[in-house]
């Protein structure tokens, strides 16, 4: 990573660990890469807020204490190969970079994919790989791997992603409808996925693909036609 991103989350490092966060690992990643390089422009003068941001599409990268709280779940030890569901802006991708040995994240939005694959580049990031494809599917290409994490909600782990898990690896995934959810960890055994334990609520868009929903829901014109406006993530 560039030295000019280096120390620029100190104040989402703080939010972090205030959170329950303990891994300094992780909380050392948050401290080094710039958020702002992670958002859209017009956006950059939030990115130090511990708030989720609008990327287009309907989606949003969500609050920094969110992703750092899913990614200490995964365990990772600098030796892995992990899979990303749901690239976004690549701020999660870029923390991931700094506690694995190698990234692939799926993208399914192509204008989204290149823009985190340039974010990337520019902080200096050259073990995390962008694709764009169908994040239900997996990407077996490149599997087995050692901790998968999922930024999109189906009420089930997709198959694919169980397949691609070696044995004893982790997967954290928001486990509800999309909008109103669990993000849970769960560990890879010899009979299949076994539920470790939730992390916390969370709102997070749907998982769209051919192991998740057909198309996605707007939950957010229910929320306003009960009366009230859904948070994002």
């Amino acid at each position: 990573m560039s030295t000019r991103s280096a120390g620029t989350g100190s104040v989402l490092a703080e939010i972090a660990a205030s959170q329950g966060v303990v891994d300094p690992r992780v909380l050392d990643a948050v401290r080094r890469v710039s958020r702002a390089g992670f958002v859209p422009p017009s956006y950059a003068a939030l990115a130090d807020w511990d708030e989720p941001v609008p990327i287009g599409h309907d989606q949003t990268t969500s609050q920094p204490s969110l992703i750092a709280t899913m990614v200490e779940a995964l365990r990772l030890t600098g030796s892995e190969t992990v899979l990303e569901v749901g690239t976004g802006y690549g701020y999660q991708t870029a923390l991931l970079s700094l506690l694995a040995d190698r990234v692939w994240s799926i993208e399914r939005f192509e204008d989204l994919a290149a823009v985190a694959s340039a974010n990337l580049r520019a902080a200096g990031i050259a073990n995390a790989h962008v694709v764009v494809g169908d994040g239900s599917n997996g990407l077996p290409e490149r599997a087995p791997y050692d901790a998968i994490v999922v930024c999109a909600a189906f009420p089930a782990v997709p198959s694919p992603l169980v397949e691609q898990l070696v044995l004893g690896g982790r997967l954290v995934q928001p486990i509800g409808p999309g909008g109103n959810e669990e993000v849970v960890v769960f560990e890879k055994g010899w009979y299949g996925l076994t539920r470790s334990h939730v992390l916390v609520p969370a709102r997070f868009v749907q998982l769209i693909g051919a192991h998740g929903y057909a198309e996605e829901r707007d939950y957010r014109s229910e929320a306003l036609s009960r009366g009230r406006i859904e948070g994002l993530w």
